[in-house]
């Protein structure tokens, strides 16, 4: 494999994960100021706000991460195949 669809692959493969990891935090209590905790509000923040935006929450549950998830993933298949037909 390509180093660069790697690496493409890679980012967005944590990604996905950090909006998981961000879920799993909405659960438990902790603290926002930690850096670790602030590292990954901070690099999903930009991401779920247009989400939200468009998807209310029901019920009180918030469903823009499961889309956010879904349309990663999406993109991410689409970027490398686009990848591997250039490269």
């Amino acid at each position: 494999m390509n180093p660069i669809i790697q690496l493409v692959d890679i980012v967005f493969e944590v990604l996905v994960w950090l909006v998981i990891i961000r879920c799993i935090l909405s659960f438990v209590r902790h603290n926002p100021y930690q850096p670790l905790i602030r590292f990954v509000y901070d690099v999903t923040e930009p991401i779920m706000t247009p989400f939200r935006r468009l998807i209310p929450a029901a019920g009180g549950i918030d469903f823009s991460p499961i889309v956010v998830v879904l349309v990663l993933s999406l993109l991410q298949s689409v970027v490398i195949r686009f990848l591997y037909s250039i490269l």
